[in-house]
């Protein structure tokens, strides 16, 4: 506390604030602002997943390997919670396992980050990660495999990918960055 009090006071002689209604105000609103707990964001992400990008892209296609999937993936990346919808369909054979692989680009291969289950299609679930797992989700290294008895590497795979900030919102952006920037120009 009697570092939040000289703070403020040095704020106060910096900003040589002399009302001490003012300093007053000005300290509880630092202080609301300090003692508010962190927001979270969703960050959104997708797959894609078919038979041409399975097997680090040498696909299972003219194997006999089909079918098709897709995911929704959601992480809060404050409490590391990923969530995800995964749906396939027109696998040659059965679903036998999925699984979130990484850390690989499309051409590479590598292990199980976590299990996403075939007991119901489509498999919905979540779980929390690590925040290594997350660098490296967050940096487009995980895949989606599902693999079937026929395909035991996997018959489908896609890419876990950042759903990319539609251009709106940068322009939204740009445009309220012109304004203040030119309302600061004319006051001057």
């Amino acid at each position: 506390m009697k570092r939040f009090s000289q703070t403020i006071f040095a704020l106060s002689a910096l900003l040589k604030i002399r009302n001490s209604y003012t300093v007053l105000i000005s300290a509880f609103l630092v202080g609301l602002v300090s003692l508010s707990p962190a927001v979270a964001a969703t960050i959104p992400f997708t797959a894609t997943m078919d038979c041409a990008a399975a097997n680090a892209g040498a696909g299972t296609c003219g194997a006999g390997g089909t079918g098709t999937g897709s995911a929704v993936v959601t992480l809060d990346d404050v409490s590391n919670l990923l969530s995800w919808n995964v749906v396939w369909s027109g696998l040659s054979v059965a679903a036998t396992a999925a699984h979130f692989h990484g850390p690989a680009t499309p051409a590479q291969s590598a292990g199980v980050q976590v299990g996403i289950g075939v007991a119901s299609n489509p498999a919905i679930s979540s779980t929390v990660i690590s925040a290594a797992q997350e660098t490296a989700l967050l940096n487009g290294l995980w895949y989606i495999n599902i693999h079937s008895s026929a395909f035991p590497g996997g018959e489908i795979r896609g890419q876990v990918n950042v759903v990319p900030i539609p251009p709106a919102v940068w322009l939204f952006g740009s445009a309220l960055g012109l304004l203040g920037w030119m309302r600061r120009k004319k006051a001057s």
